[in-house]
This record gives structure tokens, sequence and C-alpha cells, in this order.
């Protein structure tokens, strides 16, 4: 590290969720930084009707932290995180997803824990918050609860994620279109992935915590199964995917359907679990069969 200030530039993707990028915003302009860095803010629209815009448009009028607006018009994760690299102008450059907020230590323990541990990137545990209470089966079947680890753990690519990060920017300029396009989910383990066969590291560290609010559309069965079957259409994309992998989804397939009926004897959390799993693998499934089961960039609702 020279004598010069680092500067770091945080990345937000938002689609079509202003009241959750305003508190997010509202989060960000109060962290602490002990005089360690300098910092400034960067929002990557989505939307082509520029919906965040207004947010971001106040959040400067009130706030001293520089932050900057752009707009992905075409509707793909991996594009508009690309598009956020693109205007940082940062050393560092972190990402937080657009339904999160961090508390006031987040990027001055993400910066130290870079420091210590000599590498090109920090990851940081996502804890979930439910502003409404769920049902009792959500709470019970641990949906959304995320795993952490030991702060300075060396992760590998399937931990590998972008909604608590900070990295070097040079990291970014040795791997070719950071976030391919093609993936629709698992684009950050896919970038992990190539980075760290570049020889690049990254930790854990447990003390830089952000809040993800998971709002009651999330706990929809509905949703839930969209969303693994967009999540499983993606694995085929896997360099490593082959016919053990299609074995594999064809094996679960049979299982979990079999086994579905009688898990509701041990609670509809149990149910809902096995049903998720089944739904990634038809995913895998019939993508292989060339069949795209979700159509839509995201699964929102």
């Amino acid at each position: 590290m020279t004598n010069k200030t680092k500067h770091i530039s945080v990345c937000i993707c938002t689609y079509k969720r202003p009241q959750f990028l305003k508190r997010l915003l509202e989060e960000l302009g109060s962290q602490e930084t002990n005089g360690r860095f300098t910092y400034s803010i960067v929002v990557a629209d989505n939307d082509h009707l520029r919906s965040a815009e207004s947010v971001v448009s106040n959040f400067a009028v009130a706030s001293s932290i520089p932050i900057r607006y752009c707009v992905e018009p075409q509707q793909n994760i991996a594009l508009t995180r690309n598009k956020a690299i693109e205007n940082a102008n940062g050393d560092f450059v972190a990402f937080i997803d657009d339904d999160e907020f961090p508390t006031k230590c987040w990027l001055l323990t993400l910066f130290k824990a870079c420091e210590q541990y000599d590498v090109d990137g920090v990851l940081g545990p996502v804890k979930r918050q439910f502003d409404q209470e769920p049902p009792e089966w959500v709470i019970k079947g641990n949906f959304y609860q995320r795993s952490t680890y030991s702060t300075g753990l060396v992760i590998d690519c399937r931990k590998g994620r972008t909604n608590n990060l900070l990295l070097k920017r040079e990291v970014f300029a040795s791997v070719t279109q950071p976030f391919r396009p093609e993936f629709r989910s698992g684009e950050d383990q896919d970038f992990f992935r190539r980075a760290i066969e570049m020889g690049h590291k990254f930790i854990w560290c447990n003390e830089a915590v952000v809040n993800e609010v998971v709002p009651p559309i999330r706990w929809k069965r509905s949703f839930m199964i969209r969303r693994a079957l967009l999540q499983g259409a993606t694995v085929k994309l896997n360099p490593t995917f082959g016919a053990r992998d299609i074995a594999k989804s064809a094996i679960a397939l049979v299982i979990y359907t079999t086994v579905l009926p009688f898990s509701l004897l041990l609670g509809h959390h149990r149910f809902m679990t096995l049903l998720i799993k089944l739904f990634s693998h038809l995913g895998t499934f019939l993508s292989v069969l060339g069949i795209n089961p979700i159509r839509e960039p995201y699964v929102t609702d």
C-alpha cells in the first residue's frame, strides 16, 4: 500500500426498487472511514425508464458523498455490473445489492481486512432481515439464511458473490469481460472462478456485515420455484459441466419426485426445501434439452 489515500467506488446495480435504493444510499452516506480512504457511489440502473434517477438526484443534493448515475438499457445483471465497473474510478471497487444496507463500519472493516491479509478482495456476510413477519415455514426452513465462515478463510469460486464485496480494481483489468452476459444467474461465481484461476486471492471477513431485506414477495412459493428454475438453467454454462452433471440431475428428479409427498409429514418447510431442489434440477435438465424455463431476465415477482 502506498501513502496515497485510497479511494473506493461503491457499486450498486438496481432495477425498479427505488425505496430499497433510497434506504441503502442513506446508510452509505454515513460510512466511517477513520481517514483511511475516501469513497464515492456508482448506481447502475438496469431500467431503461430510469426509475432510479430521481432517488440518486435527491441523494446527490442532500449528501456530500460523490455519486454517479448510469443506465444499462438491456436487461441483464452481468451487463449492469460491467456498466457499474466502467463508471467506477476507485483504487478499490465495492459491491452491495440494492435491497441491502450496511453497518456503519462496513467499508472500513472490509478495507482493513484486505490490508491485513494482503489479498485481492474480501467478502462478508449478508444477514436476512424481515420488515414484516414471514410464515413460520420460512423461518424453520432457514430460507434466505446465508452461510458464514471464519474471518481469514480463503474462499473458492462456489462461495464467490457480489452482494458484499470489496476488490482491488486491478482484478477487473486482468479478467476479460468480468461478468459474462450469458449468465442470468451465477455470473458472480463465474467471475470468481476465472479470477482465482489467474492467481487472485480472496478471503472472508465475518465482521463486515450487511443486511438484506426479504420482502413478502420472496416467500411466495411461485417466486421460489421460478428462481430455482432460473438458477438451475445456468448450471450448464459452467465449463466443467458434462454428462455426469446431466445424469445427476436426472437421478435427482426421480428421487425428489418420489420422496416429495412424504416430506409433508416432516413439515411444510421440508417439503419446500425438496421442491426447490427438484425445480433447480428440472431447470438444469430442461436447459440441456434446449428449453428455456424462465424467459424473463429477472425473477422479481
